[in-house]
């Protein structure tokens, strides 16, 4: 099952201070919804574990991050794939842009995904939704990371449908 998704958040930060949070795995960590380990391989490689509950199927995806296209600070591509057991599989990537905007940075964003597996049987809309609703989180705590003064504290639950 293919699934597309784009986005834009206005954050209230300097575009340098967004790309270096985007390429700190410790704020992504904490980001990240269910994100139970984010580690950096090498300057371009992430190797991470989520645990996720997409409506009856929960999963622990074990799975490895490339960036790409560098041309900090405006904009890369991030290309990967992940195991979920036999809640299946994703692979797929994202190209992410930085613009600066009034005191703060657009990030703006296009996510093309191929899952497999149980994951895959649940449809399109239940899907798209939570995928949507784990973007959403995400960003919101993202912003809160690159607020000054702004605590974020780790999620490790898995996000609930």
């Amino acid at each position: 099952m293919a699934i597309t998704m784009t986005g834009e958040v206005q954050l209230p930060a300097p575009r340098e201070t967004v790309w270096d949070r985007l390429n700190d795995p410790e704020t992504l960590r904490v980001c990240i919804p269910g994100c139970e380990m984010l580690d950096r391989l090498s300057d371009f490689e992430f190797q991470a574990v989520a645990v996720t509950k997409i409506g009856p199927v929960k999963a622990r995806w074990k799975g490895k991050v490339l960036l790409m296209d560098l041309d900090p600070p405006a904009s890369y591509r991030i290309v990967g794939e992940g195991e979920g057991g036999v809640a299946g599989f994703a692979k797929g990537g994202a190209a992410v842009a930085l613009l600066e905007n009034e005191g703060g940075t657009v990030l703006s964003y296009t996510v093309e995904a191929q899952i497999g597996g149980k994951l895959a049987q649940l449809g399109q809309r239940l899907i798209a939704g939570a995928s949507k609703k784990m973007a959403d989180e995400f960003f919101n705590r993202f912003a809160a990371a690159v607020t000054p003064g702004e605590p974020v504290e780790p999620i490790n639950t898995a996000t609930p449908s």
